[in-house]
Order: C-alpha cells, then sequence, then structure tokens
C-alpha cells in the first residue's frame, strides 16, 4: 500500500519579498511535480480576492456560469471556469510575478494564461474531485505536450475533513494515462493503473492554510474527497500552458495569448473588485467540450437562447 502523509517531500516555502526560484526549487518540482509555498498571498490580499467573489455583483456571475458536475457519490463538485484574467484582484493574482513568473521559471520557457477557476466545496454537500491528471483533459484540447501546469491558492483553510487536495508525488513521471469520462461528468484514468501508482507514489494530504499556494505539474494525479465538515472549502486556481505548446485547434480554452504580467504589489494596489464579463471569457457548462456538467434551468434556458 501506498504510504500515506502530509509531510510533503519537495521542501515548502515560506514567501518572502525577496522570494526567487532557486536552483533547488527546480529541481524538487522536477522530481516531485510540486513546490508548495506558504503564505504566497497575506491575509489582507487573500481578503481582497474573497472581495471579488462575495459581493452581490459576482454571485450573479458565478451562478450563471457555475459547473455542477456529479462525482458519482451523491454529490456535485462545482467549479466555475474563465479564460482570461481581468483587471479585478483576482486577474492581478494570476498575473503577478510570484504566480506566473514562478511558474515561467518552473517550466522554463514563457506562459500564458490557459485558464482559471473558482473551486467551491460548500460545508457538508461539497462534491469530490475524483483521481486525474489535468493532462488528461488537456490532451483532448490539442496540447500535444505536458509542459502545462496548475496554481492552487487557497481561500479558504483545507483540511482533511472539508476535502483538501491529495496526491501522488512523483506520479507526474508515470506520464498522461488516458482519461474517460464517467457518466458523462468527471474524466478519470483506469482505476486499476491508478492503484498500482498508489503503490509507487506516496498520497500526500496537501492541508494548506489560506494564502498558501501549490505550484504542480499537469501530469501530477491528484484527488479531494466531499466536504462533509461544516467549514467551507474555496480555491482559486491558474493553470498555464507554455507558448511553444500552443494548441493545434481551437477549443473552450485559449490558444497562445501574451499575458502582461504585473508586479506583485499590484494586488494590494488594485481596488477593482468587479468580474469583466466581456474581457474573461467565462466558460458557459455547455459550452465544455471535455465534460457534460449538470445544468440548472436557468442555464438551460440561457444555451438554449445562444
Amino acid at each position: 500500500m501506498a504510504t500515506e502523509s502530509t509531510k510533503l517531500n519537495s521542501e515548502y516555502l515560506f514567501y518572502r519579498d525577496d522570494f526567487q526560484v532557486t536552483h533547488k526549487m527546480k529541481q524538487n518540482f522536477d522530481k516531485y511535480g510540486y513546490i508548495l509555498v506558504r503564505r504566497l498571498l497575506d491575509n489582507e490580499e487573500v481578503e481582497k480576492v474573497k472581495k471579488v467573489f462575495e459581493n452581490a455583483t459576482s454571485e450573479q456571475i458565478l451562478e450563471d456560469n457555475q459547473m455542477r458536475v456529479s462525482d458519482g457519490q451523491g454529490q456535485e463538485a462545482k467549479l466555475i471556469v474563465w479564460s482570461h484574467p481581468g483587471n479585478d484582484v483576482s486577474g492581478m493574482v494570476s498575473r503577478s510575478l510570484k504566480v506566473a513568473g514562478t511558474c515561467e521559471k518552473l517550466m522554463g520557457e514563457e506562459v500564458y494564461h490557459y485558464h482559471g477557476k473558482l473551486v467551491s466545496k460548500e460545508a457538508f454537500t461539497g462534491g469530490s474531485h475524483l483521481w486525474h491528471q489535468d493532462y488528461g483533459y488537456w490532451y483532448k484540447n490539442g496540447c500535444l505536450l505536458p509542459n502545462m501546469m496548475t496554481v492552487f491558492i487557497a481561500l479558504d483553510k483545507c483540511t482533511k475533513e472539508n476535502g483538501c487536495l491529495q496526491i501522488l508525488e512523483c506520479s507526474h513521471t508515470c506520464g498522461r494515462l488516458d482519461h474517460e469520462l464517467m457518466h458523462g461528468q468527471q474524466a478519470i484514468p483506469d482505476t486499476g493503473r491508478v492503484d498500482q501508482i498508489k503503490e509507487r507514489c506516496p498520497l500526500i494530504w496537501c492541508e494548506m492554510n489560506p494564502g498558501d499556494a501549490l505550484f504542480f505539474h499537469s501530469n501530477m494525479m491528484h484527488t479531494s474527497s466531499q466536504n462533509r465538515s461544516p467549514n467551507r472549502r474555496w480555491a482559486l486556481l491558474t493553470a498555464f500552458n507554455t507558448k511553444s505548446n500552443n494548441p493545434t485547434k481551437e477549443h473552450h480554452h485559449p490558444c497562445y495569448t501574451p499575458l502582461t504580467k504585473v508586479p506583485d504589489a499590484a494586488i494590494k494596489e488594485c481596488e477593482n473588485y468587479t468580474l469583466d464579463l466581456s474581457q474573461m471569457g467565462f466558460v458557459h457548462p455547455s459550452k465544455s467540450q471535455t465534460s457534460r456538467p449538470n445544468l440548472s434551468k436557468e442555464q438551460q434556458e440561457a444555451a438554449a437562447r445562444s
């Protein structure tokens, strides 16, 4: 059986103003498939991001575009996806040097914003995300290489009880596994193969505090369980693709689009808490090409009109 731990072999780091990607950090990312940076966002920055998604205007946008996918266990995983970073605080985070700039150092080349997500696990009802690789989805979008990654930033405390991220350390070295849609909803690899990988790759529970960030490779095998606790679990995710890995076909995520990076100070300087529908390009559930989310009555009517 795989070992289980909350101790990450890729040493976690505490963010400081002089933070730089070192040779050792790049080695750890290549070897283990991730690095964890504690307090990448401080408390003020976290509260500013949450203010973007918790105001009344944003709540309606999120409701209109929320994807709800069954976990096959009686609950639904919920997420909102957008194509481009806006000029609001959340966009400043994704475009910042400590996020986008760090990804460029880890990937070794220019990256662009592939998409952003707000992943929400509400108290008691939050569904699970089944074992998968992000590249298991993105490969089908015409991305020929796995030179892609995700930055998972905790907005709420992430614990075992409320469905924190779980990873199989070093599993990115197994290469891409074929993924198939389960009941037309979540794409998962062969469970027997996953069990075999578990025998060799340690299972790590990524318990995180608000502002902590996990930078991980697109072939990293990961999952998260249902939230049966009284505590909400929200996270801001930004996916990056490399310029040289420009997709071979148009799809529901962007092809190469130059990213205008901003200094880290832009996060606190920004006072824009309004999500920009025209600029960000929210992906309506009916437009997803890699899954078939459940649509609310309102979403069905909107899709019929479009």
